[in-house]
């Protein structure tokens, strides 16, 4: 794919995969919430069978738009940020190589939120958001690095999921 640069779809697979290492091990928090949806569940298994090599099609932007709101109908913040994770992941498919920094959500918005999960499960520790990111650190491929190099910098937020996702990716950035 070109745009502003060129996207491969082998890196776009790399993306989605480090999106969706991310987000399937705090799926459990919203499905013990809302056990009976499947919504963010389908939006996983949509951006499995991308990464596994299937061609991008409506599946992921449907199973994205249906988990996200699924995420708006959960009854806590973990749940609804656990089901928009899953939702981010089938969106992060559609990742486009335009340089704007709104697209550095796809690649880190996940990893940002489950640390903010893990935060509010620790009963708002931010050591336990700092470990999550390490964590989320330790896995960024370095062609999820060099893609996200491409873009610029995270846009900055008061919301802690944005503050998180800024710090997330001032760490992955190379320096200069």
């Amino acid at each position: 794919m070109t745009g502003d640069f060129e996207l491969t779809m082998d890196e776009l697979r790399a993306v989605v995969r480090y999106v969706t290492e991310s987000a399937q091990d705090v799926l459990p928090v919203f499905e013990e919430s809302v056990p009976e949806d499947r919504r963010p569940r389908s939006a996983l298994d949509a951006a499995r069978e991308f990464v596994d090599g299937a061609r991008r099609t409506r599946l992921q932007r449907v199973a994205a738009l249906d988990a996200h709101r699924a995420a708006k109908d959960a009854p806590t913040e973990a749940a609804s940020l656990a089901a928009r994770c899953a939702g981010d992941v089938a969106a992060a498919a559609y990742l486009h190589p335009i340089a704007k920094a709104t697209q550095v959500g796809h690649i880190l918005r996940t990893a940002a939120s489950v640390a903010r999960i893990t935060e509010l499960r620790a009963g708002g520790d931010p050591t336990a958001a700092e470990d999550s990111l390490d964590d989320a650190r330790r896995r960024a491929t370095p062609v999820v690095v060099d893609v996200l190099s491409r873009y610029p910098i995270a846009p900055t937020s008061r919301s802690r999921v944005g503050h998180l996702m800024s710090a997330l990716d001032a760490s992955l950035r190379p320096r200069n």
